[in-house]
């Protein structure tokens, strides 16, 4: 089989990012990811199945098959905007490496057509899925979400210990650029000891140079509902501009990194 012909599952594509890698960039996403995390935006990937979403009282079909070529002529058609930008394609979720051959293929085909390429993954999978697609990987994001594996699996279904060895084994590699995120969840991650306990274990990996700090937000909320599910932190705010500051201001007080908040 021609590997243009591999199959895979995706739930939406969104071009014209600015947020999910360098440049200006066509975001694809994949259904399907093991964790569960308490505020996920979008709870339609986590199920790697086909399913039915209602949103503003009508249903809406989540998720459709697709080859790689047909990904990839409709990555290729915002070419010259990634070539003035230095932009390219990322792969999200829902967590990509759940369909691996289809992530690396996707990932080979960018390569080859001279397409920068990217995935956002919280490295949750075997290292061989990781290893797979690393020659066709320019740029890593990956969340690291807490320290501590009993709070980690509490809010997200799952331990770190894997999450964190995978991404010491990925920063070991050299082989592609490794940026940490922490999306900052109040209650779970917010505070300034748990911040810097992130960045204490970012500043260990060789070759990584920024951490991102993403702040919660509610988007996704209607989307459990139409989905049947209860969302389980309908209470909670999302942090204040000027707590986030102080977060950066703490993690630029225990290391050097390039500390941002977004992107």
């Amino acid at each position: 089989m021609d590997y243009l012909d591999r199959t895979g599952r995706i739930f939406d594509v969104q071009r014209y990012s600015i947020h999910d890698g360098p440049g200006i960039r066509t975001i694809v996403f994949l259904k399907g990811c093991v964790l569960r995390c308490r505020w996920c935006c979008n709870p339609e990937s986590q199920e790697y199945r086909i399913q039915t979403m209602k949103m503003m009282g009508e249903e809406k079909t989540v998720g459709r098959d697709v080859t790689v070529r047909e990904m990839i002529d409709l990555v290729e058609k915002d070419r010259a905007y990634y070539y003035r930008s230095g932009g390219g394609m990322t792969l999200s979720g829902g967590e990509c490496l759940c369909q691996p051959e289809f992530s690396r293929d996707l990932l080979r085909a960018a390569k080859e057509r001279g397409i920068n390429t990217a995935i956002e993954s919280m490295a949750c999978a075997p290292w061989e899925r990781i290893e797979m697609i690393l020659p066709y990987l320019d740029t890593y994001l990956m969340d690291i979400k807490h320290t501590n594996p009993e709070k980690h699996k509490e809010f997200t279904g799952k331990p770190n210990e894997l999450m964190m060895e995978n991404a010491r084994k990925v920063a070991l590699s050299g082989q592609t650029k490794l940026v940490i995120r922490v999306p900052v969840i109040p209650t779970f991650n917010d505070t300034i000891e748990e911040i810097q306990g992130i960045a204490n274990f970012a500043a260990t990996l060789p070759g990584v140079k920024k951490i991102h700090l993403l702040p919660y937000h509610r988007l996704g909320q209607d989307k459990y509902e139409g989905l049947g599910r209860e969302y389980l932190m309908p209470d909670i705010e999302p942090p204040a501009p000027e707590h986030m500051e102080t977060l950066k201001k703490a993690v630029h007080a225990v290391c050097t990194l390039d500390c941002q908040i977004g992107g």
